[in-house]
């Protein structure tokens, strides 16, 4: 199989860099052909000073990269307010693409994007960081063959205490605060793993010391017929990446993830505790070892190649895209939730 030829456009959002180190990475799968500097945006941006990931590589205008013969895909690293723009001007172009997260502030553009995805059948990835995540996908799996039973609870958190006073202030030009930003990845799992709720409400607050606006510490409750998920937040947790976890409980057993991600050389493990024994583990508490981590970007780029290729169907639609995308806005307070 050939190459995949792609650019990529923008360098400012939170996860440029490292996407870039994944994709060069993975120079047996794909070829960059060019890098667009999108540091000139009036954009909320969170800066990143590291230019290393984009070192030999072409600077080009957008237009440039549109233009070079063979272009078949993009990976969209923009600040999140410039995201669904950018990626609609690559939908009208027919392009691939990899779109980091969130899909902005407003729905119905962001619906407008998916739309036109839909109906070209381009290969649409949005960069939710734990859909390829080994401990989140055993737990998929459980949940289709039923070893926890029916789920009553759901506990997911993506604390932190990185950025200091920058990324309060960053934090600040979104309404959305710590959810908007960051809750957006368990919420992809959420509804992956339970589909839409019932209903979503938002509690948003600014931790002591913190700018007002900054929303840094929010909590979601999503209820469903049998059960309900409590979403939380905070960027004042000290160590708190150390603490970020994914649990579910069902009537038959519990799985929790935490840490939820380790790329520190230790290996990435999950609690399972069965009532029940099945034809995999026996009843009582397992400590399941998905060995050293060290690429959160690199599975899931490989299974966006395979869908530009042919060779698999995206596991994520348009329509579960366009569904997180109206819970992440309801959870971070943006919009109302629409119970019908």
């Amino acid at each position: 199989m050939e190459t995949i030829k792609i650019g990529q456009i923008g360098i400012c959002h939170e996860h440029a860099a490292a996407k870039m180190q994944s994709l060069r990475a993975l120079n047996d799968v794909f070829e960059v052909v060019g890098v667009v500097d999108d540091r000139g945006t009036t954009a909320a941006k969170f800066p990143n000073a590291d230019l290393s990931p984009y070192e030999g590589l072409a600077w080009l205008a957008e237009d440039e990269l549109f233009t070079l013969p063979g272009l078949q895909a993009v990976t969209i690293e923009t600040p999140n307010l410039d995201l669904v723009p950018t990626a609609i001007r690559c939908m009208e172009r027919g392009l691939a693409m990899h779109m980091d997260k969130p899909g902005g502030d407003d729905l119905a553009l962001f619906g407008h994007l998916l739309e036109g995805c839909r109906v070209q059948q381009l290969p649409f990835q949005m960069g939710y960081m734990l859909r390829n995540n080994p401990a989140l996908q055993f737990a998929q799996r459980a949940l289709l063959k039923n070893w926890l039973g029916a789920i009553f609870e759901v506990q997911a958190n993506m604390s932190h205490h990185y950025g200091g006073e920058a990324y309060q202030e960053y934090l600040s030009n979104f309404s959305g605060g710590i959810l908007f930003n960051l809750g957006c990845h368990p919420i992809d799992m959420i509804v992956a793993m339970l589909g839409r709720p019932d209903n979503v409400t938002p509690f948003l607050k600014s931790v002591p010391g913190s700018p007002v606006r900054s929303m840094n510490n929010g909590l979601a409750i999503m209820e469903y017929p049998q059960a309900y998920v409590m979403c939380h937040a905070c960027s004042r947790e000290v160590d708190g990446q150390r603490y970020r976890r994914f649990k579910l409980c069902g009537t038959k057993g519990s799985i929790d993830i935490c840490p939820l991600e380790r790329f520190d050389g230790e290996p990435l493990t999950l609690r399972l505790t069965l009532r029940e024994g099945n034809v995999a583990y026996s009843a009582g508490t397992h400590i399941v070892d998905f060995g050293i981590q060290r690429d959160r970007y690199r599975d899931q780029l490989l299974e966006w190649a395979q869908v530009i290729n042919g060779e698999i169907e995206n596991p994520y639609t348009y329509a579960h895209d366009y569904l997180v995308q109206e819970v992440v806005l309801a959870a971070a307070g943006i919009t109302p939730w629409n119970r019908a």
